[in-house]
């Protein structure tokens, strides 16, 4: 990446493949294309093949707390900016079901006092429980609802916007 993108880094899903007569282990997933996610899979039984129809399972609680703190990522950048201001941009993250970090760029070094102020506002926003809303739509109309735009090239013609209602719109390539 150069030195304006940042290092995006999610915890892989984890879960399982059933089919009619076998599961798999699903042990890592990646993004190696834009619009293509690829599973990697341990086949437990049975056999995987080409054109099977197969359900896939994530454990709901390992997938929601993961959910959880990708909003935290959302409200923490927003809260960034509100208090060091525009400069203040993401370089990179990790998402995980037990944790996330964030990390940022700003003009200046960050004071105990503006790291009291950041997390305040992280704090009311998660007490305040405000629905959270995705949609895919196109870059023009992203541009035309104010959505913060970071990574500008790495997203193409039609554009997932996510919304803190009230607090936070901004493109986001999902969690």
């Amino acid at each position: 990446a150069d030195a304006g993108s940042p290092i995006l880094l999610d915890a892989a899903d984890r879960g399982a493949l059933r089919w009619e007569g076998g599961t798999a282990e699903v042990v890592d997933v990646q993004k190696p294309l834009p619009n293509l996610i690829a599973h990697r899979v341990e086949v437990r039984s049975g056999r995987l093949e080409l054109g099977l129809s197969v359900d896939m399972d994530v454990p709901e609680w390992t997938r929601r707390r993961t959910q959880a703190n990708h909003t935290g990522t959302h409200l923490l950048h927003a809260a960034l900016r509100k208090v060091l201001g525009v400069s203040a941009s993401q370089r990179g993250s990790l998402v995980a079901p037990d944790r996330l970090r964030f990390d940022y760029a700003a003009a200046s070094p960050t004071t105990p006092e503006q790291l009291s102020e950041i997390e305040r506002l992280v704090n009311e926003e998660i007490l305040r429980d405000q629905p959270v809303s995705k949609e895919v739509m196109p870059m023009e109309e992203a541009r035309k609802r104010g959505a913060d735009m970071f990574f500008g090239e790495k997203y193409g013609e039609r554009v997932r916007v996510v919304e803190v209602a009230g607090f936070s719109t901004e493109l986001c390539g999902g969690c």
